[in-house]
C-alpha cells in the first residue's frame, strides 16, 4: 500500500547500479567502494513502513510516535511532514493521547512504564519494536525470574536500553546495572573481586542501576545482555571479564551459577560490522565515510572500526561535504551523550587518484548514500 511513497523517499537509482557493479563506483579519480551491507535493515524497514501506512490508514485521527522511530534526521523530518507527532517534544506529553488517537512504538521499543500509560489511555497502538529488541527482553526477563542481574552493555539514556533495563524490573526481586565500555566493566570486576571498596562502585554507577540496587547482593549473579547496535567484540571482551571476576571470586566450578551470556547482539548490526572490516581488509583506502544519524549508535561504532585502519569522518548527510577543503563530522572519539559537529579541514587530497570506503548505519536510507557518494564524485573533479 506504500510501497510506492517509501520507494520515493528513499530509493536510489545510482546505489542500486554500484550494488550491480560488486559494489564499486568509478568517476574520473574517485573510486568509490561501498560495504556490502549497509544501510537499512529489516527492522527498521518495518518500522518506517508501518509509520507510513498508520499515516495512511487513519488519515483523521491525530498520530503520535514516543519519540524518534529510527535514529536518522531525514526519516524523522519526512515523518513530522506528514502530521505525525512526537510525544518527545516539549509541546507534548503521553498525558494529551486520547482514546481517539494513535500511538506508533519506534523500533527501539519504549518502557514498561510508558507502555501502562499508554495503554491506560485506551488509544490504538502501533508496535513497531524490533525483533532483535525483543530477543533482547526475552533473555532479560528470564535473568529477573532466576535471580540474576541484568549487566546490559549499552548507552545509558539510549531509548533501547532504558526500555531493555525496564525489562529487568518484572519481578520483585530484578535488577539491572549498564555498562558502557571496557573501562566501566574493569570497575564492576574490581568491585568483584574486592580490588574497589563500595564507596567508588556507587560514585560512578549511581544513574545506571536499578534504584534499590545493592552491589554486594546484586553483583552475586549477573546475566550479560547487549544494546543490539553495540560493537559486538567489545561486547564478547565485557563479558570475558566479568566472567573472569566471577571465577575469581567464586571458583571455575560455580560459574554456571553465578555468569551467564547470551548473544544478543543483532544479526543486521553485525553484518554491517562485519562488512566494514571485509572492505578495510580488501580495499586500500585513502579515506572512509560512514553516513548516519549522530545519535545512531550503530553508525558510530562502524565509525570507530573503521577509524582504526583509515582516515574516517561520520557524517550526517551530504550537506557535510561542504567542499575539498572543508568536512563537517563527528569525531569518533566522541562521548556517548555528545553530539557535536567538529570542522575538517583539508580532508581530501586535490589530486592524484583516490579510493575512499563508504558504509551507512542500519538507520541510513539509499537515497542519503546516494547522494553522499554523488557529491564526493562532485568534490573529486
Amino acid at each position: 500500500m506504500v510501497a510506492g511513497d517509501l520507494a520515493r523517499d528513499y530509493h536510489s537509482d545510482l546505489v542500486e547500479t554500484i550494488r550491480l557493479n560488486d559494489f564499486t563506483y568509478q568517476d574520473g579519480r574517485v573510486s568509490v567502494h561501498l560495504a556490502k551491507e549497509f544501510g537499512f535493515c529489516y527492522g527498521v524497514e518495518r518500522a518506517v513502513d508501518y509509520a507510513y501506512q498508520t499515516r495512511k490508514k487513519f488519515p483523521e485521527r491525530t498520530v503520535y510516535l514516543t519519540g524518534e522511530i529510527i535514529h536518522n534526521p531525514q526519516v524523522n523530518a519526512r515523518l513530522r511532514a506528514a502530521d505525525i507527532r512526537f510525544l518527545s517534544d516539549p509541546s507534548e506529553s503521553i498525558e494529551h493521547v486520547t482514546p481517539n488517537d494513535v500511538v506508533i512504538l519506534p523500533a527501539f521499543g519504549v518502557t514498561i512504564r510508558e507502555l501502562e500509560r499508554l495503554t491506560s489511555s485506551d488509544c490504538t497502538l502501533v508496535d513497531t519494536t524490533c525483533g532483535s529488541v525483543l530477543n533482547v527482553w526475552k533473555n532479560v526477563r528470564q535473568f529477573a525470574r532466576d535471580g540474576y542481574t541484568a549487566v546490559i552493555h549499552g548507552k545509558v539514556k539510549h531509548e533501547e536500553t532504558q526500555a531493555t533495563a525496564s525489562q529487568a524490573r518484572v519481578t520483585d526481586n530484578g535488577r539491572y546495572l549498564i555498562v558502557l565500555d571496557r573501562k566501566e566493566a574493569e570497575l564492576i570486576c574490581d568491585y568483584i573481586t574486592g580490588k574497589k571498596p563500595l564507596e567508588s562502585f556507587q560514585a560512578h554507577f549511581l544513574h545506571a542501576c536499578s534504584q534499590d540496587f545493592d552491589p554486594s547482593r546484586d553483583l552475586s549473579r549477573v546475566g550479560l545482555a547487549n544494546q543490539t547496535t553495540m560493537l559486538m567484540s567489545e561486547s564478547l571482551e565485557i563479558g570475558q571479564l566479568i566472567r573472569q571476576a566471577m571465577a575469581d571470586r567464586y571458583g571455575e566450578q560455580a560459574i554456571d551459577k553465578h555468569y551467564r551470556a547470551f548473544d544478543t547482539i543483532c544479526s543486521a548490526t553485525q553484518d554491517r560490522q562485519d562488512a566494514i572490516t571485509a572492505l578495510l581488509n580488501e580495499a586500500d583506502l585513502n579515506l572512509a565515510i560512514v553516513i548516519g544519524g549522530y545519535n545512531s549508535s550503530n553508525t558510530r561504532n562502524l565509525a570507530k572500526i573503521c577509524a582504526r585502519k583509515v582516515a574516517t569522518y561520520h557524517i550526517a548527510d551530504p550537506s557535510c561535504l561542504a567542499s575539498p577543503s572543508e568536512l563537517r563530522h563527528l569525531p569518533t572519539t566522541t562521548t556517548a551523550d555528545a553530539s557535536a559537529e567538529q570542522v575538517q579541514e583539508h580532508w581530501l587530497p586535490t589530486t592524484g587518484k583516490l579510493s575512499i570506503g563508504v558504509s551507512a548505519g542500519a538507520s541510513t536510507p539509499d537515497n542519503i548514500v546516494g547522494e553522499v557518494i554523488s557529491r564526493l564524485a562532485e568534490l573529486c573533479k
